[in-house]
């Protein structure tokens, strides 16, 4: 047996991580029913512009990455997207959501939304610190 790093992995040998944990957390805590969530905008040519990717899982929505693009900041947009993949994660019989940002612009717009911290990680990147959010959803 030897360890490598790299910073090419193959497709197959990230799926063996992936398979081997998956298989390792159903056991320990059941089956997460994850489930990939998408909330887009389109323009009105119907390209994606940005929007909400993440996944629901274990009773909880990730919201991985938000962006919302310059001509359409300070209009309520990221709010509007976060209602939307919370509305669908309570569908899901989600009861709780998470983020995080470095960004203190959305880190505003997450608290305005509802968002609490829980946790932050100071100097990453370097002379900003990451926080990590948590919302209660309500049952639907």
């Amino acid at each position: 047996m030897k360890i490598e790093v790299t910073d090419t992995p193959s497709e197959s040998e990230l799926a063996a991580i992936s398979t081997g944990l998956t298989a390792f957390n159903t056991a320990d805590v059941g089956p997460s029913g994850r489930q990939s969530l998408a909330v887009l905008i389109r323009d009105d040519a119907g390209s994606t512009i940005g929007g909400i990717s993440g996944y629901t899982a274990w009773g909880w929505l990730f919201t991985q990455w938000l962006f919302v693009p310059e001509s359409l900041r300070g209009q309520g947009m990221a709010g509007k997207l976060l209602d939307a993949a919370e509305a669908e994660a309570s569908a899901r019989g989600c009861f709780g959501a998470w983020i995080d940002t470095f960004n203190p612009q959305a880190l505003k717009a997450y608290q305005r939304q509802g968002y609490a911290i829980f946790g932050e990680l100071p100097d990453f990147p370097a002379g900003r610190s990451r926080f990590f959010l948590q919302k209660k959803l309500p049952p639907r």
